[in-house]
């Protein structure tokens, strides 16, 4: 569609979000520029897409999308309101010429923040230190300094990038992972290639998984991976869920591979409540709200409004996800 037809055709905007939730705030100024269509399941979603031009995609976690996909006849573009966007990469989108875009960039300090409270909760045995108020006692102990720690960061995204700046500017070295090798990198010390994992786990104080869901990253964190960690290291996992196997995880604790883990996403969401990590005290667990700052829902909506400005006027969107590979390019 060209430039002219879009600003003067009423464009169809749909917003997929969760079961009962209202739309995004902030998404007022787009109702005078588009028809505003809300779906929160596969049979609405269906409905709504014939004739929507525009896809926005707030429940990251869905599938529907898929199954409704055959209804998609005037799609051009799809948005996601989250930095991975691994649950909409089916087959039939990736072969499409539809691109998809992402919220890279509204998350990233606020996950750094967490990362870097999770390092100083680990060294300075907060979790501890509660169990015991709790219990109105009294045990004195030493503490652990971050400053010299080494930092693995796999990953070496946006996200990977705002926690090494953090982490950098309390004194830890920090060092990446990404799919190639280089020696010079302006936020990382150093930028392993993803293939020596295994090897660089060795040395590694605290370990963060920032990577996407790919199909190179699944799994990456296996019985295998956990027998070459550092046995005092803690792992920080703030990335996706099954880039971890839960089930070798929770071995690899019980026998003391590595000390402890910070886990912030899971395979299965929510965590089950007879899941063994609840009752580890070593792990410490969050409800997938490592990025979720006051005001993040309106970021969103503001970054998507400046995209659909772009996108009427015919100009290039940002964040665009090369779906091959599951992010957005680090050239963007």
């Amino acid at each position: 569609m060209s430039t002219q037809s879009r600003s003067e055709k009423r464009t169809v905007v749909t917003v997929l979000t969760a079961g009962g939730e209202d739309l995004p705030p902030g998404l007022d100024p787009l109702h005078e520029q588009a028809e505003v269509r809300q779906a929160d399941d596969r049979e609405s979603l269906e409905a709504s897409l014939p004739g929507s031009q525009v896809l926005v995609v707030t429940d990251f976690n869905t599938r529907i999308v898929e199954k409704a996909w055959p209804k998609a006849d005037q799609l051009e573009w799809v948005h996601a309101t989250s930095a991975g966007v691994d649950a909409i990469l089916f087959p039939d989108i990736v072969d499409s010429n539809v691109p998809i875009t992402n919220a890279r960039g509204i998350f990233d300090r606020a996950i750094g923040e967490y990362v870097l409270g999770m390092t100083l909760a680990f060294a300075k045995d907060f979790p501890r230190t509660l169990a015991l108020q709790r219990e109105n006692r009294w045990q004195h102990r030493d503490s652990e300094r971050i400053v010299g720690k080494r930092m693995l960061v796999v990953g070496a995204g946006a996200i990977g990038r705002a926690i090494a700046k953090l982490a950098r500017g309390a004194g830890m070295k920090v060092e990446g992972m990404a799919k190639n090798a280089r020696d010079e990198d302006p936020d990382f010390d150093r930028v392993y290639a993803s293939g020596d994992l295994h090897t660089v786990l060795a040395e590694a104080d605290y370990v963060v998984i920032a990577a996407p869901l790919t199909k190179a990253t699944e799994h990456m964190f296996d019985a295998d991976a956990f027998r070459h960690m550092n046995p005092s290291a803690r792992l920080i996992n703030i990335g996706r869920g099954p880039i971890v196997d839960t089930e070798a995880l929770i071995k690899a604790l019980n026998d003391g591979a590595f000390a402890g883990a910070a886990l912030d996403v899971f395979e299965q969401e929510p965590l089950p409540g007879d899941s063994p990590l609840w009752d580890m005290d070593n792990v410490i667990i969050s409800p997938h709200m490592a990025g979720d700052f006051a005001g993040w829902r309106e970021a969103l909506s503001e970054q998507f409004l400046d995209n659909f400005q772009r996108w009427r006027k015919g100009e290039k969107l940002f964040n665009v996800v090369d779906k091959g590979r599951g992010y957005v390019p680090p050239e963007q």
